[in-house]
């Protein structure tokens, strides 16, 4: 852009004197460039001078409008743009479509601002359609990427995923790099607001990115803010302020009103969260001078939200009643800034000694949440959601156990557990994960149908807790906070996926984990005994049976107790109900033909097949074996008959899009498919007791609020197993096959699924060679499924 606008400063003063008509067409490029900055000001000064009569109906006259109507935009003078706008579709009517299309573009972008969706919709569908009639490739790719900033505007957020795709795969085609960049942070923003910050700050990354390599400054401080949010809500408040001042000078230097708000917003946000709250109210108080000047008009309902918490925090709580009292007034208020004015005047009202007026408040946050969520239609977007909301499911627990109500805020915390793989199931399970149906689930009933204690989890911020269940009674115990137990639960489970010997080398954090999390309910958990665990955040992704117990002397927990780890207490109450079937087919498949695949041939998984199958008459065996262990000969075998489905073979796991994870099995003859995706295994019924995922990751590699681990166990519970066996990193080839030959003798012997996962893995860590090491008994978990 730089280079661009010497160029035409050139042009100006070699070819202005010259010509009128070169000098407006110079002049209107000029103006596109600095439109680009976000400079509106300069753009409108320039613009300024009357056209010649001679230009008056031609094609510069209709682009001097038009680049005036989006100057006015940016500055927020609606109006004027309105009026700007009009007179282009006016000049337009005489020329050829393009012109007329590019006016409407601009009339949909005004009409996004004013929240004026149902015309933006028309205006946009109006260019779209004489765009492709044209065939006007580059304005298409523009309104393609307009619709997707439309959708994310309405909150449906499928739908903008979806038309975001399609337009950055088509501006890409065009290398258009404004249009690339603005995508892709519509689409951080997108992600953003449902919850989904890894892939939002990845998105953010990439436009900022290309925004300071193509000198879009304007462009650049939009994702900049986008990555300073991130940034907050992951609580790196030192990056998040710093991003946020960056973006502050840059927004001030444009005189960009909608970015300096949001950064004096999230700057006041940040200082109320590090206890500055005189700070606060002075970011706070700069951003409402814009505001109430009208010079700014997106940031006020953000603005008046912070004020109430300023208020509040300096003890004015009828001042901050009224402020929270207005954010809720008023309809332009989107869904996340509802549910958060509920929450904040919930926690008010406990601040004046008001609880029952804060729990109805509490209580309307979290219907407002779910209502928000129920909204989405598409699994990997319903996933994310609850990240941008759960900070207020743990307000209200933590008002709950502070009021003593220790087991309604069990009940809380399980609302918004599993909801999506709920979903999945029955109507039953759906109506499982209702407000009404969870606060009729009696866990201590299910403590004592299950012969179990229960340990439920919940990391916070701030705060963490465990509750712990037995037939008798609920205990509550306070926990260290998330990042306390985060710095010893990653160190550990690297080392013994890394082949470390964990007992000799790592024991003390093993030590310090076990006393953290296990020892304060030790006395209600029997030696010998079952316990079902129930994870959050990080913690699914360690294998609670390698912590280890200091006395008598020490070892690792997987000798003193039985683990089984479930999602929520809502589908295992549903578990208990569902008869296990008597019938005991399997279906085998692995042993695939790796042949122009990136994966190595497993030497040892043919033996595993034989191994497996010699437990099962050969009348009550499916087998998929090499050139046949197909994604389509699964799909196409009927998979819900089977009561036991094992799986040799690799795995993989996306972070990013866990239902891209998958199975890798052996190539279609006509074609390259070889995976076998969790978006297609959950779309295919199971009625199985136990599926076996003998493959790397197979139990994924990203934990999501509320959903924990999401990958191909969750994939295979989502579609109904009962109960599913899957890896938290990559398995041994060696040892595997002896592991599972152990787990199937011991279900064959009448076993439940848990006793003989147990058995086996105790077979290897008593063994006197290399096997007892954790990382080749420790990375299978059996979950529980409905």
């Amino acid at each position: 852009m730089t280079a661009a606008q010497q160029d035409v400063d050139r042009a100006l003063r070699e070819h202005a004197p010259q010509s009128e008509k070169w000098a407006w067409r110079f002049r209107l490029l000029k103006a596109q460039i600095l439109v680009s900055q976000s400079a509106y000001k300069e753009t409108l000064v320039l613009l300024n001078e009357n056209l010649p009569v001679e230009l008056a109906s031609t094609e510069i006259a209709v682009q001097r409008k038009i680049l005036q109507g989006i100057a006015h935009r940016y500055g927020q003078q609606f109006a004027d743009a309105d009026k700007d706008l009009e007179d282009a579709q006016i000049i337009s009517n005489a020329l050829p479509l393009e012109f007329l299309c590019r006016v409407l573009i601009a009339r949909g972008d005004l009409e996004v601002d004013e929240r004026k969706y149902v015309d933006a919709e028309a205006s946009y569908q109006k260019a779209l359609s004489i765009a492709k009639q044209e065939k006007l490739s580059i304005l298409e790719a523009n309104i393609l990427g307009n619709l997707g900033r439309l959708s994310t505007s309405q909150e449906y957020f499928d739908e903008a995923i979806d038309r975001n795709y399609v337009a950055l795969q088509l501006s890409r085609s065009l290398n258009m790099k404004s249009s690339v960049t603005t995508i892709l942070g519509n689409m951080g923003w997108g992600y953003f607001q449902l919850g989904d910050f890894d892939n939002a700050l990845s998105f953010y990354k990439q436009a900022e990115e290309i925004s300071e390599e193509a000198g879009l400054t304007g462009y650049r401080i939009f994702w900049l803010t986008g990555i300073a949010n991130v940034s907050y809500v992951n609580h790196d408040y030192a990056s998040a302020e710093a991003i946020s001042k960056q973006a502050l000078e840059l927004a001030r230097a444009l005189d960009d009103r909608e970015t300096i708000t949001e950064s004096l917003n999230r700057l006041s946000q940040i200082s109320l969260e590090t206890n500055r709250i005189e700070l606060a109210e002075q970011y706070n108080q700069d951003a409402l001078q814009l505001e109430e000047a009208g010079l700014e008009h997106f940031g006020t309902l953000r603005s008046l939200l912070l004020s109430g918490r300023i208020a509040s925090a300096k003890g004015s709580f009828n001042q901050a009643e009224i402020f929270f009292r207005r954010v809720l007034r008023d309809r332009n208020s989107d869904t996340p800034v509802r549910w958060e004015a509920q929450a904040r005047l919930a926690k008010l009202y406990d601040d004046r000694g008001l609880p029952q007026k804060a729990d109805r408040e509490y209580r309307r946050s979290i219907n407002t949440i779910d209502a928000a969520r129920a909204s989405i239609t598409r699994d990997e977007s319903r996933l994310t959601f609850l990240s941008s909301g759960i900070e207020f499911y743990e307000d209200y627990a933590e008002f709950l156990i502070k009021h003593g109500r220790t087991e309604d805020a069990l009940k809380v915390a399980e609302l918004s557990r599993a909801r999506t793989l709920a979903e999945g199931l029955s109507s039953k399970s759906v109506a499982l994960a209702t407000t009404a149906t969870t606060s009729k689930i009696k866990p201590q009933l299910l403590a004592q149908q299950l012969h179990s204690t229960l340990l439920f989890y919940w990391l916070g911020y701030r705060n963490s807790h465990l509750w712990v269940i037995t037939p008798s009674k609920i205990t509550t115990i306070s926990l260290p906070a998330e990042s306390e137990i985060d710095s010893l639960v990653k160190p550990y489970r690297e080392a013994a996926a890394k082949s470390k010997d964990i007992f000799a080398t790592d024991s003390t954090t093993g030590q310090k984990l076990y006393e953290m999390l296990v020892q304060p309910a030790k006395k209600l958990i029997p030696i010998n005994s079952r316990v079902i665990l129930f994870p959050d955040g990080k913690l699914y992704g360690l294998n609670f049976e390698t912590l280890i117990v200091s006395e008598p002397q020490p070892h690792f927990w997987i000798e003193d107790v039985t683990l089984t780890t479930a999602s929520s207490l809502s589908l295992l109450a549903d578990s208990v109900a569902n008869r296990t079937s008597s019938d005991k087919r399997l279906l085998l498949v692995g042993d695939t033909v790796t042949a122009g695949t990136n994966f190595a041939s497993l030497p040892q998984a043919a033996d595993e097949m034989r191994q497996v199958a010699h437990y099962f008459p050969a009348s009550d065996r499916t087998i998929l074996q090499g050139s046949n262990a197909t994604p389509a000969s699964y799909l196409g075998s009927n998979p819900g008959q089977f009561s036991y489905l094992h799986f040799v073979t690799h795995g993989t796991a996306s972070r990013t899009r866990p239902l891209e994870s998958a199975v890798v099995l052996s190539k279609e003859p006509d074609g390259d498919s070889y995976k076998l995706y969790a978006r297609d295994i959950v779309a295919h019924r199971l009625k199985a007791d136990l599926v076996t995922i003998s493959a790397c990751n197979g139990s994924g590699t990203r934990a999501y609020s509320g959903e924990g681990l999401v990958g191909l166990s969750w994939a295979f519970l989502r579609a109904g197993a009962h109960n599913v066996i899957g890896a938290l990193w990559e398995v041994s080839d060696a040892s595997t096959p002896r592991l599972m030959n152990e787990l199937y003798g011991e279900l064959a012997k009448g076993h439940d699924p848990a006793s003989a996962l147990r058995t086996a893995k105790l077979s290897l860590l008593h063994s006197k060679d290399v096997y007892r090491k954790p990382f080749y008994w420790a990375p299978f978990q059996l979950y529980a499924g409905s």
